[in-house]
């Protein structure tokens, strides 16, 4: 995740005013509204994990979705400079809170998707490393971490049809649905992770059958993976 936070504070060290208010890959979204969504992001999770903390449960937008888009749309317009300013404070907020959690205080139930502290972890850090791809800077799935994409594909197993079976050709990585028995698509870890990311890969996963059609993403932290 530090790790993560640090590749996007980089990126956006380069970014101009006129670069911020380009369109980003995401349709109608310029990286203006990227940076807005991954800054207020970071704060919401602060405000989780500082409850969690407390033995205190709370939502994490009050106003649900219609808060969180009117958020991103109020700050999307932020120039370079009160862009980077504000992704720093709340990541160093953010890192700050769960430098201070205990072993225990990762199991704790978080209203976000209904999961607990760590899963909150576990998105942020899938959170980055998609975003800085719509950012459209020249970072692309390739530079993923080979972690992040397996775990990203455990995370978005959900939106193939039952029986689908993911081999990766670049290692030893399979991926099954149910029985794993139906159609078999293959491609590289981080391009199978891209493609069920909705993101452009290097290179296109392919089927015999031709690839499935994709399913909407996890409303929740997936079950036990199918990894093998």
């Amino acid at each position: 995740m530090i790790r993560a936070h640090a590749r996007l504070a980089t990126i956006v060290t380069g970014l101009d005013d006129r670069q911020i208010a380009e369109p980003s890959g995401l349709p109608g979204w310029s990286r203006g509204h990227v940076l807005a969504h991954l800054t207020d992001n970071a704060r919401m999770f602060v405000s989780l994990a500082e409850h969690v903390l407390r033995g205190q449960l709370v939502a994490g937008y009050d106003g649900g979705v219609d808060e969180r888009k009117a958020i991103i749309e109020a700050t999307a317009g932020r120039s370079a400079v009160e862009h980077r300013a504000e992704l720093a404070r709340h990541t160093t907020r953010l890192e700050g809170v769960w430098a201070r959690a205990g072993d225990a205080d990762w199991t704790r139930p978080v209203t976000f998707h209904n999961a607990d502290l760590a899963a909150t972890v576990y998105c942020r850090w899938r959170e980055v490393w998609i975003h800085l791809v719509d950012l459209a800077v020249g970072v692309g799935p390739d530079d993923w971490p080979e972690a992040l994409a397996c775990h990203a594909i455990d995370f978005l197993l959900s939106r193939l049809p039952s029986g689908t079976c993911l081999r990766a050709v670049d290692g030893q990585h399979r991926w099954s649905v149910g029985d794993g028995t139906g159609i078999v698509v293959t491609g590289r870890v981080r391009d199978l992770a891209a493609w069920l990311a909705g993101r452009t890969p290097t290179l296109l996963p392919l089927a015999a059958e031709g690839l499935p059609d994709l399913g909407p993403w996890s409303p929740r932290p997936p079950p036990r993976s199918g990894r093998t």
